[in-house]
């Protein structure tokens, strides 16, 4: 096998073995804690500009298929796993990881001590690196890790944005199973009293499971660029916002968080991960970079309303600065392993957000209850006019 090297900013070196496709990538080292949904990790857009390493030991034993997939392609820069295995082994698999990520262009690195990079970037926080098979110069790669850009300040949602917007219309049955259900054969169904609203969904780097659970809750989903303006979210007619996923940092998207702040009060609100940090912007938070932000598909959360435990899947670096809440939100959820900020409500408009993924692909089912509270709120509001 060739040789691959992932050099850090601060100057460490690690070798292992080039996997994927050769060539040569810098992006924020960071890693995530999931065991499995390695497929849903690699198209998940909000991982641009990173390069993701895995802490489960093995990556590929089950292949890949196209109907994993949260994206129509790959937004990662890299790829870091312990082991990439040498067979896939499942009925549902169309092809190996090493392949999929060879179609797309993803440079790989495996047979690294991942556990001590981990706990390095742990120790000293999520840093720029340089992963490369063509140049394997430790002087040149550091100085290349050191030159890395980051993700703090820069507009990444707009690599990622749909072109245009479009009507959600795809065929649910083949794709992610709902435990209650077993299906989405009821999806976009009208409620008891006949309402079947429709949901405007800015797309800022969207899990495609997430309108997946938005249709399978009664709704009629149109999303538009999550560059849209009020007027253009407006002449669509929805009876409900919701606000996507997506990359980076996110008080340089001014144009968002103009537009949310428009649109307050005007229909209900949900928001997920980067559209919880948004709605918190428009309401006159601020954010702050986590030390090594939150991922994987294990992360508890309490949920201060019910008492509940929740086990969420969460990616993202950044978050919601508690100290700079205004008065008219209020904290609905907090992460337990660092009891930052997991959800917020608007104490007088019917908008709320949550920092974590209900949509659980990959990952648990505690919290699809956000989206049954959404229905909720754009049902009621449709009903009292």
């Amino acid at each position: 096998m060739a040789v691959a090297k992932l050099a850090l900013q601060d100057g460490n070196i690690f070798v292992g073995s080039s996997f994927g496709a050769p060539g040569e990538v810098d992006g924020e080292v960071v890693f995530n804690t999931s065991m499995t949904g390695y497929q849903e990790i690699l198209t998940d857009p909000s991982y641009r500009g990173q390069i993701v390493t895995m802490t489960y030991p093995q990556m590929g034993n089950y292949g890949v298929n196209p109907e994993d997939v949260e994206s129509h392609k790959p937004h990662l820069a890299g790829f870091i796993v312990r082991e990439n295995s040498r067979i896939e082994s499942n009925f549902r698999s169309h092809g190996s990881l090493d392949d999929y990520l060879a179609q797309h262009g993803i440079v790989g690195i495996s047979g690294i001590d991942t556990r001590r990079l981990v706990r390095h970037i742990r120790s000293q926080g999520a840093m720029g690196g340089v992963l490369s098979t063509l140049d394997l110069d430790d002087t040149s790669l550091i100085a290349k890790a050191k030159a890395s850009p980051g993700l703090v300040g820069r507009d990444l949602v707009k690599e990622v944005l749909p072109p245009t917007s479009r009507q959600w219309a795809e065929d649910l049955s083949k794709w992610a199973i709902l435990p209650e259900t077993g299906d989405f054969s009821d999806r976009a169904r009208p409620d008891a009293n006949g309402l079947n609203p429709h949901v405007v969904a800015l797309d800022y780097g969207m899990k495609w499971n997430i309108p997946r659970h938005l249709t399978h809750e009664g709704f009629r989903v149109t999303v538009l660029p999550g560059t849209a303006s009020t007027e253009e979210v407006l002449e669509q007619k929805p009876d409900g916002i919701f606000l996507s996923n997506g990359p980076g940092d996110p008080e340089p998207l001014a144009y968002a968080i103009q537009t949310i702040r428009d649109l307050l009060g005007t229909r209900p609100i949900f928001g997920i991960c980067l559209g919880h940090q948004l709605f918190g912007l428009a309401c006159g938070a601020h954010t702050f970079k986590l030390k090594f932000g939150h991922r994987g598909a294990n992360q508890p959360v309490l949920d201060l309303r019910s008492g509940k435990v929740e086990i969420t899947s969460q990616n993202h670096g950044f978050a919601i600065d508690e100290a700079s809440l205004p008065d008219c939100l209020e904290i609905t959820h907090r992460n337990l392993n660092d009891n930052t900020v997991a959800g917020l409500q608007h104490r007088e408009l019917p908008a709320f957000s949550v920092q974590f993924h209900p949509e659980a692909s990959a990952g648990p089912h505690d919290s699809q209850y956000l989206f049954q509270q959404f229905r909720e709120a754009v049902c009621s509001s449709l009903t009292n006019g």
